[in-house]
């Protein structure tokens, strides 16, 4: 539904995206990871239209985004990082506004219909200036979805937000999937990109990493595997690193860690190894390497 080719961007010279390009699946969430001025948000104003790029292309299901593409950008709902409101108009107006603009049947009703679904129908007419972060975030959601968009570009949807408001908004997002629509996500949060994220895409300023969690930890770290022994570890170890399958072993966090080739052939060898050299082993289990872990190493290392 989104598909970017050598999206490139320049600012009075100074490069700020180069060379992106990636796709978007229907009833997809596609969770886009970078540092501070990696390119993100460049990157939904882009696909948005907002600005133009200084060299590359943005398709829309299949139709090319200009500047012109004025029906394209009514099938996206955008939420920027920083939602603006009239603050002393009630939420039903604010929203009845936004419903008019997209030519939306029966504004004042679809407004009413999306605070009553996203928990906000106590208080459509109260001036959202009253309104807390959570709520605000809320609103500016239902505020996506006014026109019912088949694509979503989310800028730090839950920056803020206590952790209840940050859960009401994640599920609200899982639902929004699970109808089909198309969800590209800006976050620095990275439990949030594992949790809701089909597949992330690591930028910074060039794509430097797109696939699944799981496929970019087997990509740079391989299965590995944790052997906890009763005492300590390192007389151990020497044994550990001679073994076949084994590409690399340290003890960290008092225990063995060992990158293998293949957990089913090579678990069975260590084990065996360590039994016969004394090792009392208290559990062995495979290491999944968190994220976080994952996405310093990869903005690190450039790719």
């Amino acid at each position: 539904m989104i598909r970017t080719e050598h999206l490139t961007k320049r600012y009075n010279g100074t490069l700020a995206l180069e060379g992106l390009s990636f796709e978007v699946h229907e009833g997809e969430l596609l969770a886009l990871l970078g540092p501070n001025g990696a390119g993100k948000t460049t990157t939904l104003r882009l696909i948005l239209g907002l600005i133009s790029p200084t060299f590359g292309r943005v398709w829309i299901r299949g139709e090319l985004m200009t500047p012109e593409s004025h029906a394209l950008r009514r099938q996206i709902g955008y939420l920027p990082e920083t939602p603006g409101f009239w603050e002393r108009l009630p939420a039903w107006k604010n929203l009845e506004i936004y419903a008019r603009l997209y030519g939306v049947p029966s504004p004042r009703r679809r407004a009413m219909e999306l605070l009553e679904q996203f928990g906000l129908a106590d208080r459509a007419r109260d001036p959202v200036a009253t309104f807390s972060k959570g709520m605000r975030q809320r609103l500016a959601l239902a505020r996506a979805l006014l026109h019912d968009p088949p694509i979503l570009l989310l800028d730090e949807p839950t920056a803020g937000l206590d952790p209840e408001a940050a859960l009401e908004v994640r599920e609200r997002l899982r639902a929004l999937k699970g109808q089909g629509r198309a969800i590209l996500l800006c976050t620095h949060d990275l439990e949030e990109a594992e949790r809701l994220g089909d597949r992330v895409a690591i930028l910074r300023t060039r794509l430097l990493a797109l696939d699944t969690p799981d496929r970019l930890r087997a990509q740079r770290f391989g299965p590995m595997l944790a052997i906890e022994i009763d005492g300590e570890p390192e007389p151990y170890l020497p044994r550990v690193q001679g073994q076949p399958g084994v590409i690399q072993a340290a003890v960290r966090n008092g225990r063995l860690e060992i990158q293998v080739t293949d957990l089913r052939t090579t678990t069975p060898h260590l084990v065996r190894a360590l039994v016969e050299a004394g090792a009392p082993i208290l559990s062995v289990t495979p290491i999944k390497v968190s994220l976080e872990e994952l996405y310093l190493q990869i903005v690190r290392a450039g790719g």
